[in-house]
């Protein structure tokens, strides 16, 4: 009988930017000796769903330079786009393709280059479960049908797109042909005709993302926008009219009460909020675990949404786009509370409720688009960590916001012990250091979770 056993010193699971970050840096920094498996279902290895997209009018939300893979070169990236003839300076917003195509690009330098320090296999598969984990190692069954076990394993699988903001009770089944779950996951603009009428549901980046999309495929009907608040992502300013950082004075409170106070006052005498939140950013992790549980669900139950829009910005090329079509009269932005989704002789008829005046409202729309953003890096969305969980190999953070892990990134048991060899890097570890979806942030997690391995591992 064939043995479909596979041993590595390392496994990287997941297929987005959390991965290749780590494999890259583990091609850094193993001895040759070593063997490092990738396990993941999507082609599109290290692009994920951000840096997957191929329209020119998807920009990055940094600028080109503070975007390099590896925190020692900062100018990585800009240097990339002067090699690949791309008018980008290190103050412009490059293509989010492009920014795909530069860490393809970065990836296949180091398996190309002949001192190569560790042997690298790409295994096209998706780990289900973990069938033993112990100082020796981790198992887990891959859907090909083989078992893989690594001594040491990263766990880089991200988040899901969240569900939409209404119980199934309260969506007609006729109108389902009509929803859009997940507008990653399909080609469906291209399904659109040119005057159809489209409700988004959801005003932050990913909203933004597809009304532009539909720009781009000939659409040119009415596009309604609904949210509870009705926020909208703020834009950065052109390079020109930038504000310098501005150190944040935290003072001694950890009440979000007063340090909200502390920031407007910072304002009121001039500062340039956005200079502001760019000084808190070196900041923001330390800052996070110096809260609370209590401080830290006080922030996401009142200032999440407003921290959203202030922090994540967009390029002031992308706000011109999009601020043009609301002057026009083609995106309308609602605030208010999504009660029904019925079919109806004229498409479907969205019911809300009016955020200020709590009168009820409604719309008929021919597409329903789920772009609320990506749920709390829970366990729902995989399968392994589903099981990995039942196990008790794993633990959610108090908040519920991903994986228990510690300042290292070694996810915690069930008694909140360190797993041996057992690491999380990207969204799932954001119960811990709160500020980790962005490049800036994970590439320094992953080159630290790859020197811990490497430190572990005889030279």
């Amino acid at each position: 009988m064939k043995d479909t056993r596979l041993l590595y010193d390392v496994a990287v699971v997941g297929s987005g930017f959390s991965a290749i970050a780590v494999t890259i840096n583990l091609l850094r920094l193993l001895p040759a000796a070593t063997s490092i498996a990738v396990v993941g279902d999507d082609p599109g290895f290290g692009r994920g769903t951000a840096y997957r997209t191929e329209f020119y009018v998807h920009r990055l939300n940094v600028p080109a330079g503070r975007m390099s893979v590896f925190p020692e070169k900062p100018n990585d990236f800009v240097e990339w786009l002067g090699e690949h003839m791309r008018q980008v300076s290190a103050d412009g917003f490059a293509s989010r393709g492009d920014y795909g195509l530069y860490l393809r690009d970065r990836l296949a330098s180091l398996l190309r280059g002949q001192e190569r320090p560790a042997k690298l296999d790409f295994i096209k598969a998706k780990a289900t479960d973990c069938v033993h984990c112990s100082e020796a190692g981790l198992g887990f069954h891959l859907d090909n049908g083989t078992q893989l076990s690594a001594r040491n394993v990263v766990l880089c699988l991200g988040i899901g797109n969240a569900d939409l903001p209404l119980a199934a009770e309260k969506i007609d089944a006729g109108a389902e042909s009509r929803i859009v779950r997940n507008p990653w996951r399909l080609s469906w603009p291209s399904k659109v005709g040119p005057s159809d009428t489209i409700c988004i549901l959801g005003s932050g980046l990913t909203m933004i993302d597809q009304v532009l999309a539909l720009r781009v495929h000939g659409h040119k009907g009415r596009v309604r926008v609904l949210s509870r608040r009705g926020l909208l992502p703020h834009a950065h300013p052109p390079a020109d009219r930038r504000a310098a950082a501005v150190e944040p004075e935290l003072g001694s409170s950890r009440e979000i009460s007063a340090l909200l106070a502390g920031f407007r006052k910072k304002v009121r005498n001039g500062t340039d909020w956005r200079g502001l939140m760019d000084g808190l950013r070196p900041v923001t992790q330390k800052l996070w675990q110096e809260l609370t549980k209590e401080q830290r669900a006080r922030f996401l139950r009142h200032g999440l949404a407003w921290w959203n829009v202030h922090r994540h910005r967009i390029a002031p090329q992308i706000s011109s786009r999009f601020e043009a079509l609301r002057r026009d009269g083609i995106v309308t932005v609602h605030a208010g509370f999504l009660e029904a989704i019925e079919d109806g002789p004229r498409g479907a008829l969205v019911s809300y409720r009016e955020r200020q005046s709590r009168r009820p409202r409604s719309f008929n729309a021919d597409w329903i688009v789920n772009c609320t953003g990506m749920e709390r890096a829970g366990v729902a969305h995989s399968p392994l960590l589903r099981e990995m969980q039942r196990q008790g190999l794993i633990g959610p953070d108090e908040l519920g916001l991903g994986l228990s892990v510690d300042k290292d990134s070694r996810v915690l048991d069930r008694q909140k012990e360190p797993q041996p060899g057992l690491y999380a890097v990207g969204a799932l570890t954001a119960g811990q250091f709160w500020e980790i979806t962005a490049v800036p942030d994970i590439r320094v997690q992953a080159q630290d979770v790859a020197s811990a391995i490497a430190s572990t591992l005889p030279a």
